[in-house]
């Protein structure tokens, strides 16, 4: 019998290829929820790394305060600094200054001398606090480098007294010395935190730009 031209048999093979491929799921099968993220994004038992830090003297902290209580690795040596006016700021900025630059080019009462120390706010608030290491004798400065002692153990809070009548800080301690929970100091050493603050603010040379800002020299162009 001739074949009707318009029948053509298909092969069983020829019609499994047509068809879905076997294992391949269809849109209402596929499940997302196997997809779906339910972990935090640290990982366990890895800090998160202080990148800059404020710079505060422990009153303008204006709340309790604790310092680090390793005076030996997290409390610096007494270090220089200038205040550096910076066009579209309204307040000067601190840098740090090579000494012998400073000796060499500014005047000694625009430059400042302290030690900078890890501190913290209640819940690991962290910055760095100044520490007076210059004219100890000053009343303000004999109570601050006090309170700052004080506070490597009790949360300390200090508030001026000249309402008062008086040229000096008050340090007052939590009621509780379980008030808040203990810091979780940073594994940072105290230089890389320094560092890591004053990335933009070093000034170790002769041609930065913020050395010529307090000389009133020429900004040289690279």
């Amino acid at each position: 019998m001739a074949e009707d031209p318009k029948l053509k048999v298909v092969k069983t093979e020829e019609a499994d290829a047509s068809a879905e491929p076997a294992g391949i799921q269809k849109p209402g099968e596929f499940n997302l929820g196997k997809f779906k993220s339910s972990r935090a994004a640290a990982i366990a038992g890895v800090e998160t790394l202080q990148v800059g830090l404020p710079i505060l003297r422990i009153a303008d902290a204006k709340d309790w305060v604790r310092l680090h209580p390793d005076e030996e690795n997290y409390w610096s040596d007494e270090l220089c600094f200038v205040n550096v006016p910076i066009k579209g700021q309204k307040r000067d900025t601190l840098h740090l200054i090579d000494e012998t630059l400073a000796m060499r080019h500014l005047n000694s009462k625009k430059i400042l001398r302290f030690r900078l120390t890890l501190a913290t706010k209640p819940h690991d608030v962290f910055f760095l606090c100044q520490v007076p290491s210059q004219n100890l004798d000053n009343s303000w400065n004999d109570s601050t480098l006090r309170a700052c002692q004080n506070a490597k153990k009790l949360w300390t809070e200090v508030t001026s007294r000249r309402e008062e009548g008086y040229e000096s800080y008050k340090v007052t301690f939590s009621h509780d010395k379980d008030a808040f929970p203990e810091p979780k100091w940073p594994k940072q050493s105290l230089d890389e935190l320094i560092y890591r603050t004053f990335e933009d603010r070093r000034i170790e040379d002769e041609n930065h730009p913020a050395l010529a800002r307090l000389i009133g020299a020429k900004q040289k162009i690279s």
